[in-house]
């Protein structure tokens, strides 16, 4: 967890300094108003270091600029720790495998700073939480729960396959996506090449037969793009550098990140693929946690910051605070909207039969069936569109240049039986 300095005031005005770690920002205004506090500021502690630490996170922000740390890397890290662990081996002489069995550089490095902290009385998951771009607040807390649970071994494995089925999704979704924007980019390869190089010799051609000003109009619309992309393209390509960098960073604030996720839920089709992906992982994530004997406050504090949806967080937090009041899971989950009805019901025959971490996994497993076939439907139906959308622009682009030199052999014609026509009247 991260480490932030707030500033608040308390119900009679009196203004309170301190310091507290969550997830995110978010969260700990959330929970500050929970507590009756009007937040004025919040900022990330840097908090004074022990010289070891200060090692380890000097070793942490070199290795963190070269190289990433893959899901599949850290499922199989998982999947060994267990499997050591549950043998009896001790946990420095497992760091001190695992640092020679993963394949991945960097990952070698962090767990060798790792075993060095362990070695120096600090726990695992206090050391793994310096590393936060690399193990999530999902990795670092059902570590800590297995360590005062005494069941890292369980924890561990089922964080392995917690990954395991996270990474599975991931790679469906973007072997799903590859194709569609592979044809995207080369249909734009293919238009931007036949605009800026074969566009310019017919363009001559034209000018050679004297039929330049007596273009039909789809060939002076792509008369102008071309000499737009031959003559003007460095504004093309800075409007499009600008807008991305703009888009990134107002996709970086508080109210960008809110606005782009609720677009990502409310975009035609993709809006339900990603809502659907949303739940999947609500439910997978916070099965886990319950399994793994996280506290519910706690586990869907997590799940808020695991979900990756502004949207859907605020709701999950929601939920969270009224079990602090008392009230059952399912009936702030329906109030929000964002969860369907049948989650809503299942969760809270879940709740009532004491087996909600079991229906949880239920609910995740019916929407990532849901996620597969959407995104089956999704590929097989987009592949016809692009092909269709790639032959329209190409076929626009060969009509408007061919149709002057028809317009032209046309008039050529049409010339030559005229004059043939007054030679034979004159004999």
């Amino acid at each position: 967890m991260a480490t932030y300095n707030y500033v608040a005031k308390d119900a009679l005005g009196k203004v309170i300094t301190g310091t507290s770690e969550a997830e995110n920002e978010q969260i700990l205004v959330r929970r500050l108003r929970e507590k009756g506090y009007w937040v004025q500021k919040v900022n990330a502690a840097r908090a004074a270091a022990k010289p070891q630490a200060k090692q380890q996170k000097a070793g942490g922000s070199i290795m963190g600029s070269f190289g990433r740390v893959s899901g599949r890397d850290l499922a199989i890290f998982c999947r060994q720790f267990a499997t050591m662990i549950d043998a009896g081996v001790s946990l420095v002489r497992c760091l001190a495998v695992l640092e020679e069995q993963t394949g991945s550089a960097r990952l070698r490095q962090i767990i060798r700073e790792i075993q060095a902290a362990v070695e120096s009385g600090e726990t695992l998951s206090r050391s793994l939480s310096r590393w936060p771009r690399v193990f999530s607040n999902l990795f670092v807390g059902l570590v800590r729960a297995g360590e005062v649970g005494g069941v890292l071994d369980e924890t561990l494995n089922r964080l392995a396959t917690f990954m395991e089925e996270n990474e599975r999704l991931r790679r469906k979704v973007k072997s799903a996506m590859t194709y569609p924007v592979l044809v995207l980019i080369f249909a734009t390869g293919v238009v931007i090449g036949l605009v800026s190089f074969i566009l310019p010799k017919f363009i001559q051609v034209f000018k050679d037969l004297g039929i330049s000003d007596k273009l039909p109009l789809p060939t002076r619309i792509l008369v102008q793009i071309s000499n737009f992309l031959t003559t003007r393209y460095y504004i093309l390509i800075g409007g499009i550098i600008l807008f991305i960098v703009a888009i990134t960073q107002y996709g970086r604030t508080r109210i960008g990140r809110r606005h782009t996720d609720w677009l990502k839920l409310k975009v035609p089709v993709f809006g339900k693929l990603n809502h659907k992906i949303c739940i999947a992982r609500f439910s997978r994530t916070l099965s886990t946690l319950l399994t793994s004997g996280v506290p519910i406050l706690q586990a869907l504090e997590t799940v808020a910051g695991a979900v990756d949806n502004e949207i859907i967080s605020d709701s999950i937090l929601a939920a969270r605070a009224a079990i602090r009041e008392g009230e059952q899971i399912g009936d702030p989950l329906q109030r929000s909207g964002m969860f369907p009805p049948m989650v809503v019901q299942m969760v809270a025959i879940g709740e009532e039969t004491g087996s909600l971490d079991s229906m949880l996994s239920k609910i995740a497993d019916f929407y990532e069936s849901e996620v597969d076939a959407t995104l089956s439907s999704l590929t097989a139906a987009l592949e016809p569109i692009l092909i269709v959308v790639l032959g329209v622009i190409v076929g626009f682009i060969v009509i408007s240049m061919f149709l002057p030199l028809v317009h032209a052999i046309s008039s050529l014609q049409s010339g030559a039986l005229e004059r043939g026509g007054g030679g034979g009247g004159g004999e």
